[in-house]
């Protein structure tokens, strides 16, 4: 039961920073956005895809490397160990993080004059290099304050850096307006730049106050320099192919828009809508599942320790079917509010009508894209985590064929049915291999039908009730947040009434809500 505390505890911490910090970064996107355009937010799109593959290197599977491993060695009683694994996984970040640097300042030229096809890019690029080692260091922090359930740590940092990054990209803008494209890319990296290394900052400080629970031990050198290699090279590996893949995918959009008939700028125009405004909008909800996500990888850790089979934990189970039912019920709802008031939420969200329709497209991914990433993270949990970078790496290579094959001939639908086909293709081989390995089975009828039956229902009756009573919002963001509530009342509703919430999961839920 304490455990279960610690847990609920620190998934309502993590949940409340990343629905803060989420909602902050939305802002902040649909905010630089009108500032910059969307051509030149697709630029900078494109730049942020080369960083990614660079953050990919400098990182190198370090999260979870230090996650699983602190977790381990704390489960098996071995507090002393904490600090030699926190030792050699900081070391291995800095050999990474100065490689990735290294490389990235080395080749900027090249890539952004060659690849991204824009020499404006080039200075943004070297000035990302900087960032790489303390990028790196930090994801292994953050892995750390998962594993020892210090929430507050890692929620403490994540919005001191996102309100460093936007202090500063919005206090540049408004004294130092963006003459270009070179000069807006410029604003935004050096801003980010600054956050980063302050949050590094924060975050070493906090681990040096936090280490000391722990008594210093040196451990087996020899055995965690083994683990943690076993841990992170593999993931590694995977995660450059993937990562690779995935920038390339990125740099391939504009160039195979404009096969289709599209200029440069409106190629440009439509990833940067897609990508930096639309998919932020779609994903923002998530944030009140990412702490649950983050933290079922350790609890998964301790339970893979101590179960000999897995799929006869009765522990293992309960997790597994809590999290698949978290997870329906939030998208599926999600999805629904979605489809039935996308346009009222483009129009509350970022004032744009051309979203809408992308928005109520992207709502019947959602379920499947929230769930890939809680079986992602159940998956890494159970040590399963090279079988999850695979499917990875087989969902970017098939995206980067289709980019190929149908941009050229049917343009953004085309770019539509790439992520449709890239969403459903990974969560259906990561689905797959979760519930091989648990043997967990899911009831289709009661955990999916009844809750889409729900939202639809809410949804409707929502409509119907606001238009009975005549009721005219005076703004955007009333005009979304009266239906979407009254929808979310309705949707609860009808999922006592339809046995789908039963008296069992609400005594859990009156439980959480006790402590």
């Amino acid at each position: 039961m304490k455990k279960l505390r610690a847990f609920l505890v620190s998934a309502l911490v993590l949940t409340a920073t990343s629905l803060l910090v989420n909602s902050i970064g939305v802002w902040f996107s649909l905010y630089i956005a009108g500032k910059i355009g969307s051509e030149a937010m697709g630029v900078f799109q494109l730049v942020m895809s080369v960083y990614g593959f660079a953050v990919t290197l400098a990182a190198s599977g370090i999260n979870l490397a230090a996650t699983r491993l602190v977790a381990e060695e704390l489960v098996k009683g071995k507090d002393a160990a904490v600090y030699g694994v926190m030792r050699r996984c900081l070391g291995y970040c800095l050999c990474f993080g100065c490689l990735a640097s290294f490389l990235l300042f080395t080749f900027a030229e090249p890539i952004g004059v060659h690849w991204l096809k824009n020499g404006e890019t080039v200075r943004p690029l070297k000035l990302m290099a900087v960032t790489l080692p303390f990028v790196s260091m930090s994801s292994a922090l953050s892995g750390y304050f998962t594993a020892v359930r210090r929430a507050t740590k890692n929620a403490l940092v994540l919005i001191l850096e996102q309100c460093m990054k936007i202090g500063c990209a919005v206090g540049m803008l408004a004294f130092f307006p963006p003459q270009g494209l070179e000069s807006a890319c410029l604003i935004l990296i050096g801003a980010g730049m600054v956050a980063e290394l302050f949050s590094f900052t924060v975050s070493f400080l906090l681990y040096l106050v936090d280490r000391r629970r722990y008594a210093e031990g040196a451990g087996d050198a020899r055995g965690m320099t083994r683990a943690l290699c076993g841990i992170a090279l593999p993931i590694a590996l995977s995660a450059y192919m993937r990562s690779g893949l995935v920038t390339l995918k990125n740099l391939l959009v504009p160039i195979q828009l404009g096969k289709y008939g599209a200029s440069s700028q409106d190629a440009l125009s439509t990833f940067g809508l897609m990508h930096g405004v639309v998919l932020p909008v779609v994903c923002f909800p998530a944030a009140f599942l990412s702490a649950f996500a983050n933290l079922i990888v350790p609890e998964l850790a301790e339970c893979r320790a101590c179960a000999p089979d897995l799929a006869k934990s009765r522990r293992i189970h309960y997790l597994v079917g809590r999290m698949f039912q978290i997870t329906l019920l939030f998208s599926v709802c999600v999805a629904g509010l979605f489809f039935f008031f996308a346009e009222q939420i483009s129009l509350a969200a970022c004032k744009n009508p051309a979203a809408a329709q992308y928005v109520k497209l992207f709502a019947v991914l959602v379920p499947v894209m929230y769930l890939d990433t809680m079986v992602d993270s159940m998956l890494k949990g159970l040590g399963e985590q090279v079988s999850s970078m695979r499917y990875n790496v087989i969902d970017a290579a098939v995206c980067v064929l289709m980019v190929i094959v149908l941009l050229p001939l049917y343009g953004a639908k085309g770019y539509v049915v790439v992520i449709f086909v890239s969403e459903i293709l990974n969560f259906a081989l990561s689905a797959a291999r979760l519930l091989k390995v648990t043997r967990f089975r899911l009831n289709v009828f009661q955990s999916v039908c009844k809750p889409v039956f729900s939202i639809a229902a809410g949804a409707v009756f929502a409509g119907s009730l606001l238009g009975l009573m005549g009721i005219e919002p005076t703004s955007a963001i009333g005009g979304a947040a009266m239906p979407v509530a009254l929808s979310v009342f309705w949707y609860l509703l009808f999922l006592v009434l339809t046995g789908c919430l039963t008296r069992e999961d609400l005594q859990w839920i009156a439980g959480i809500l006790k402590r």
